[in-house]
């Protein structure tokens, strides 16, 4: 951690460069030889893709950034925000540290936090950003954290971990047993520690293949941002041996769509039926979580066919997902593909269609855009359709 970043000289150079081409800068002669140019533009690059992401720290002055690749994995402070609100207690072991945004946010809810980072420099400067933010209930040790975790003599509330996907796992099925830390294979060295665990995910981990290397699993939150999922969420309590609840979480500008269910061998029956006014489209939270025949069973809507996931009723409800008037429904032949669509201007949903969205807009001249909003699917007499829609909520 080099500290003649902090100079204000350089600070005010990397402040009026952000958002700049890095590339061309890195044309420019460095005008602060005393420190590597490249470390000037890594930071002019990180600060400027935590603008939305970490807004504290990239309105905090004086703050140091890691590799840009560091700041695009970590946390958003929106999902770590979420995240404490799952924790509560005395005391807080994050084994997988990083960035540090989480255990900003932990530090809020516990008394003490443990930030444990295995690369020193990244754990300097991680120490120096809380100093900056004020944060004073966070010990950050830099070393192997199971290491760490065996040496020490303290029970906590929470053990936290994040782990990464080890790089000779690419093209590989994501399993837990990749990453590391290899969570399944340490569990019981982790419940001699904390009886309740905290593991992060990424979206792309299926749940049930998570299922199937963890144990007391009691509740799985799926978080989207804008609705695109960011993280899965696996809380493990040591003595649970009950059923699994699922929540999704869809983080919408100050708002939440949330929805849960417990997963249940016994599967529930929807009702389906054909297009009524009104169709429903399940966030990305939600389709992630699969609990397709659920949401039916929960809002009393019908679904259109088994496996094309949208729903319709007669009276419009509040729904965890985006709500659309429809206009029209039509059969996907060519005559009316000509009368209503050729040509003209629309955006594109495929739903348990045949074709692709790109397929349909070369063969049909559609335009990308405009107020209408059509969904190909495929209706519950596996008729393919067409529904015109108005959308009415985001």
């Amino acid at each position: 951690m080099d500290l003649k970043i902090l100079n204000p000289e350089i600070q005010q150079f990397i402040n009026n460069n952000l958002d700049k081409n890095i590339a061309q800068l890195a044309l420019q002669k460095n005008p602060f030889p005393e420190i590597e140019w490249i470390t000037i533009l890594n930071q002019i690059e990180a600060k400027t893709k935590s603008k939305d992401k970490l807004p504290h720290w990239f309105t905090a002055k004086n703050i140091i950034y890691p590799s840009k690749i560091s700041v695009e994995q970590t946390s958003s402070e929106k999902t770590a925000s979420y995240k404490s609100e799952l924790v509560s207690g005395e005391s807080l072991i994050d084994l997988t540290g990083g960035f540090g945004v989480d255990d900003f946010y932990f530090a809020k809810k516990i008394k003490e936090v443990t930030h444990c980072e295995i690369n020193p420099e990244l754990s300097q400067i991680v120490q120096h950003n809380f100093e900056q933010l004020n944060v004073k209930n966070i010990d950050c040790q830099s070393g192997d954290s199971l290491e760490i975790l065996a040496k020490s003599n303290s029970k906590y509330d929470w053990i936290y971990i994040d782990p990464s996907r080890r790089n000779d796992t690419k093209g590989k099925v994501f399993m837990l047993k990749d990453c590391l830390p290899n969570v399944p294979e340490h569990l019981d060295f982790l419940f001699n520690s904390s009886d309740k665990i905290l593991i992060k995910t990424a979206p792309l981990l299926d749940i049930s293949a998570g299922l199937s290397e963890l144990k007391n699993v009691k509740s799985i939150h799926i978080v989207a941002l804008e609705n695109e999922v960011k993280e899965l969420l696996w809380e493990l309590h040591r003595d649970y041996f009950g059923k699994t609840n699922l929540k999704t979480v869809n983080i919408v500008k100050k708002n939440r769509e949330t929805f849960e269910f417990v997963l249940d061998e016994n599967s529930i029956i929807p009702e389906y039926g054909l297009p009524e006014k009104y169709l429903y489209e399940p966030n990305s939270a939600i389709m992630k979580s699969g609990g397709f025949d659920e949401v039916s069973a929960f809002y009393k809507l019908k679904k259109l066919h088994k496996h094309s996931h949208l729903y319709t009723n007669s009276a419009i409800i509040s729904f965890s997902g985006r709500i659309f008037e429809i206009e029209n429904t039509i059969s996907y032949h060519k005559n009316e593909m000509k009368n209503f669509l050729q040509g003209k201007q629309a955006n594109i949903t495929t739903r348990n269609f045949p074709e692709t969205v790109e397929s349909i807009r070369k063969k049909w001249k559609i335009k990308e855009g405009g107020h209408h909003y059509c969904f190909f699917t495929t209706d519950e007499n596996d008729n393919k359709i067409v529904l015109i829609c108005k959308k009415i909520t985001s």
